[in-house]
C-alpha cells in the first residue's frame, strides 16, 4: 500500500489500486452554483422590501440636509486636495532632494518660519496641505518646518486672503488678523514640535519611488496619495455632515452673548463644519450674532483643525501624532486668535 492509500476525504478512501483518477469533486468545496440563483432572488427580495420600507426615511428633511452637506464638503475639498496630490507628486518626482536643503535655512529653528512664509505663494485649502507637507517630510524636510508649511498654506495664502477681503468688505483689519494670527500659529506650534517632538510620534509616509522615466513616478505618487488621502477625507465629510445636523441652531444664538464663550464655540464650530479655507469667511460673515474676535476665531481654527483634515492627518501621519498636533494647535490657534481681535478688532 503506497502512500496514496493514506489519502482520504469522508467516509470513502480513495486508494492507488483504483484505476482512475480522482474525480473532479475529490478535496474540493460542493459546488456553490445551485446557490447562485436563491442569492439572487434574496438580494432582490431585499431591495424590493428596502423600496418600501426606507423610502420614508430617506426622504426625511434631516437626512437630505446631511446628504447636501457631505457631498458639498467632499465636492468642495477635492479640487484642492487632487491640487495638492499633484503638487506633491511633483515634488517627488521632478525635484531633487538637494533643492530644499538649498531653499530653506540649515538650522531648523530658523527654517521654519521661513516655511511657514512659503505658504503664502501656495493657493489651497487644508486638504490640499497634508499631502504636500508629507511629500516635503519624504524629501528631507524638517519636520517641523513642514508641519509649518502645513498650518500657514490654507489660512495665509492669496486666494483666501482675496476671499476674506470680498466676504468682510471695508474690514481691512479682519484680513490683516487672520493673516498675522495663522502665521503666528503656524510659527509656534512648529518651534514647540522642533523643541518638543520626538520622532516616534510622527510616522513619515514612504513615497513610491517607481522605475523609469519621471513622468511614470508622478503617476504611481499621484496614484498612491490619492487613494490614499481621498478615503479619509470621506470619513471626516462623514462625520462632520453628521455633526452638523445634530447640533442644534437654537444653541448658537444663546452663547453668542458670551464674549469668551462665543470665541470658544466659533472655534469649535469651525472644527465640525470643516468648511474649505477658500469658503469659509463668508460662513463666518453671515454670522452677525458673533463677534468679530469670535469670527476670526472660526476663521485661524478652520484651516487648521477640522474634522476632515484631522482624519487625513491620522492617515498620513499616525494616530500617536494627531493625538498631540490637533490639541496643541487648537490651543495656540484660539489663544492667538483671541489676542489678536482684542488687539486689532
Amino acid at each position: 500500500m503506497g502512500i496514496m492509500s493514506r489519502i482520504h476525504t469522508g467516509p470513502r478512501q480513495w486508494t492507488d489500486e483504483d484505476d482512475s483518477l480522482p474525480p473532479d469533486s475529490w478535496g474540493r468545496a460542493p459546488s456553490v452554483r445551485r446557490a447562485l440563483p436563491w442569492g439572487f432572488v434574496l438580494v432582490v427580495a431585499l431591495l424590493v422590501v428596502g423600496r418600501f420600507a426606507l423610502a420614508p426615511h430617506l426622504a426625511s428633511p434631516a437626512l437630505q440636509t446631511w446628504a447636501t452637506i457631505f457631498v458639498a464638503i467632499c465636492v468642495q475639498a477635492l479640487p484642492f486636495l487632487v491640487f495638492g496630490v499633484a503638487l506633491s507628486a511633483a515634488i517627488t518626482a521632478f525635484v531633487p532632494a538637494s533643492f530644499w536643503t538649498r531653499a530653506l535655512p540649515r538650522r531648523p529653528a530658523a527654517a521654519v518660519p521661513v516655511a511657514g512664509m512659503a505658504g503664502a505663494v501656495l493657493p489651497g485649502c487644508e486638504c490640499a496641505s497634508v499631502p504636500v507637507a508629507s511629500g516635503l517630510m519624504a524629501r528631507g524636510v524638517t519636520p517641523a518646518a513642514a508641519l509649518a508649511f502645513l498650518l500657514a498654506s490654507p489660512a495665509i495664502n492669496p486666494i483666501v486672503l482675496v476671499a476674506t477681503a470680498v466676504a468682510f468688505p471695508g474690514q481691512p483689519l479682519m484680513v490683516a488678523a487672520r493673516f498675522g494670527a495663522s502665521l503666528v500659529v503656524a510659527v509656534l506650534v512648529g518651534w514647540l514640535w522642533l523643541r518638543f517632538g520626538r520622532s516616534d510620534w510622527l510616522r513619515i509616509p514612504s513615497r513610491p519611488h517607481g522605475e523609469g522615466s519621471k513622468l511614470a513616478v508622478f503617476g504611481d505618487a499621484m496614484r498612491h496619495d490619492l487613494l490614499h488621502a481621498g478615503g479619509f477625507l470621506i470619513v471626516g465629510g462623514l462625520a462632520a455632515a453628521t455633526l452638523n445636523v445634530l447640533v442644534p441652531r437654537e444653541w448658537l444664538t444663546a452663547v453668542a452673548q458670551v464674549p469668551w464663550l462665543a470665541v470658544l464655540v466659533m472655534a469649535l464650530l469651525a472644527v465640525l463644519l470643516s468648511i474649505c479655507s477658500e469658503a469659509d469667511a463668508f460662513v463666518a460673515a453671515s454670522m452677525t450674532a458673533f463677534s468679530p474676535t469670535a469670527k476670526l476665531a472660526f476663521l485661524v481654527v478652520g484651516p487648521m483643525v477640522d474634522l476632515k483634515l484631522i482624519a487625513l492627518q491620522v492617515g498620513t501621519f499616525g494616530r500617536a501624532f494627531a493625538a498631540r498636533f490637533v490639541p496643541l494647535t487648537f490651543v495656540l490657534a484660539v489663544a492667538v486668535s483671541a489676542l489678536s481681535g482684542w488687539l486689532l478688532l
